[in-house]
């Protein structure tokens, strides 16, 4: 494979860097570096989970997008209200793709868009008394619903309704959770902050509903699924593989979960966490709390799955690592057959990433099982917890970008000249109108599910599908034109 060279990487930078103003130049400067594997830190050499520069085109989200769209939205059985103007949540409704199992307004919501639906009387008056009349109607509507969140938006903080009043009342009324969550929009650096409150508000107001309950007969094998959101499917595809090892999964979160998930996983033997920048913060707390281990791990592509799988194994007894050997054992063909066909197609191809959450890092194994090689990623709202376990997973002399501006990502992505891009859809139809290839990978592009091994056959297709597409050929970017354009005028000159 063609790769860059420290020197290169490092030209590349700062070319990019000379656009902007001295000031401006030298924060970036500090989000931009060249991964060095050797570095125990990543705190030596990127800087992260820093204020967004005013005026740059940031790719952010905010704390409500952190709290409503990842962490409490897609649970499933309980109504998620847009405290605010009307926009928030029509907004953020159904773009997620986490895919659940119900019937949606009767005992599943997850697709729906419940609002207080502000207007200027309220921001004067303040919203109390209506979202507590919301919430009565609401329960006389749908009475099949477990509970009720208050989603905070920007316009809550600033006039100081007091939701967690009303939050108790409502539930002392109802006998049901209610949860009010302080995830304003302006809080917080991104949407990594909306994590953080939404994992703090489970932990105050639902976790410990079941503490000193026996009821729920437990099993030595007791897990629960953290941080998987079941975009297109994921979850499913991954709690096969555990279920199918010996494993009982207990619990999931959020995607396809429910409130009576949340409050049992207290009682499990092990919690395995997908996405650790969203959910870090509840298995932290529930290992302290109730002395319950917590492991990431990682179902994207063969290799990484069968590390996990052991590595899951290892908390448990030699039933459960017999099982997770036969499990590997199991899908070795399937999962051969589509290296086989697909390593020849997209073999040497070079990839870009751009994401939130874990896929800047947990991809990266898949790409490599098909013989493709990552040239640059970052995240959009990484901690430097985050950046320390991506170091280990990239090539040398490759390039890490934190909060990447939009033009920093253009010009990247003109010197580098990457195969595939993958990151989010207001990136997609740019770098497509460039002529790159590009795979939105938050959502999955409407495919899925990418986890386990049923999903990297899918995965696989669907970077064959992408990269060998015939239309590439029949698109050109702009500055290419220009270049050709030039050349025939100076050569008829």
């Amino acid at each position: 494979m063609a790769t860059i060279s420290k020197e290169e990487t490092e030209a590349l930078i700062q070319e990019v860097l000379e656009v902007y103003p001295e000031k401006a130049k030298k924060d970036r400067a500090k989000h931009l570096t060249i991964n060095d594997q050797s570095v125990e830190q990543s705190k030596k050499c990127i800087t992260s989970n820093r204020k967004s520069l005013p005026g740059v085109m940031t790719i952010r989200g905010c704390a409500y997008a952190g709290s409503k769209g990842v962490v409490w939205g897609p649970i499933k059985d309980m109504i998620h209200i847009s405290h605010g103007p009307v926009g928030c949540g029509q907004y953020s409704r159904a773009g997620r793709r986490n895919y659940y199992i119900g019937t949606t307004g009767v005992n599943t919501f997850v697709t729906m868009n419940f609002t207080s639906d502000f207007q200027e009387k309220d921001i004067v008056f303040g919203g109390d008394k209506k979202l507590d009349k919301m919430i009565t109607e609401i329960d006389q509507l749908f009475p099949l619903n477990k509970g009720v969140t208050i989603q905070s938006e920007c316009p809550i903080g600033l006039i100081g309704d007091d939701i967690e009043a009303v939050a108790k009342k409502k539930s002392k009324e109802l006998d049901k959770t209610v949860v009010p969550v302080r995830c304003e929009g302006f809080r917080g650096v991104s949407q990594s902050l909306g994590h953080h409150i939404a994992n703090d508000a489970v932990r105050d107001w639902a976790l410990d509903k079941r503490d000193g309950d026996d009821s729920f007969e437990t099993t030595p094998y007791d897990v629960a699924v953290i941080g998987d959101y079941n975009i297109g499917g994921d979850a499913w595809s991954s709690r096969t593989l555990l279920e199918e090892m010996g494993l009982r999964v207990v619990a999931q979160w959020s995607g396809d979960g429910t409130i009576s998930e949340i409050e049992l996983t207290p009682k499990v033997k092990l919690n395995l966490l997908h996405c650790y920048r969203s959910m870090n913060y509840i298995s932290r707390h529930m290992e302290e709390k109730y002395g319950i281990p917590w492991v990431e791990y990682n179902f994207f592509g063969p290799t990484k799955i069968a590390e996990s799988l052991r590595k899951i194994a290892s908390y448990f007894d030699d039933t459960i690592k017999e099982g997770a050997e036969r499990v590997i054992e199991r899908y070795k063909a399937e999962y051969e057959a589509v290296i086989a066909k697909y390593r020849p197609r997209l073999e040497g191809k070079r990839v870009m990433l751009y994401v939130g959450g874990l896929r800047p890092r947990h991809v990266i194994g898949a790409y490599e099982d098909l013989g493709m090689e990552v040239v640059g990623t970052g995240y959009e709202f990484a901690h430097n917890d985050d950046y320390d376990r991506t170091i280990k997973e990239m090539g040398n002399a490759t390039l890490i970008y934190d909060d990447v501006t939009g033009l920093e990502f253009e010009e990247f992505v003109k010197k580098i000249k990457p195969d595939l891009i993958g990151s989010g859809i207001k990136e997609k139809y740019i770098f497509q109108k460039m002529g790159i290839p590009f795979r939105q990978m938050h959502s999955w592009d409407y495919s899925g599910p990418y986890h386990g091994y049923d999903g990297f056959a899918i995965f696989a297709r669907d970077m064959d599908m992408t990269l060998n597409n015939p239309c590439w050929n029949m698109l050109q970017a702009p500055w290419k034109k220009d270049s050709e354009a030039a050349e025939e005028v100076a050569a008829s000159a």
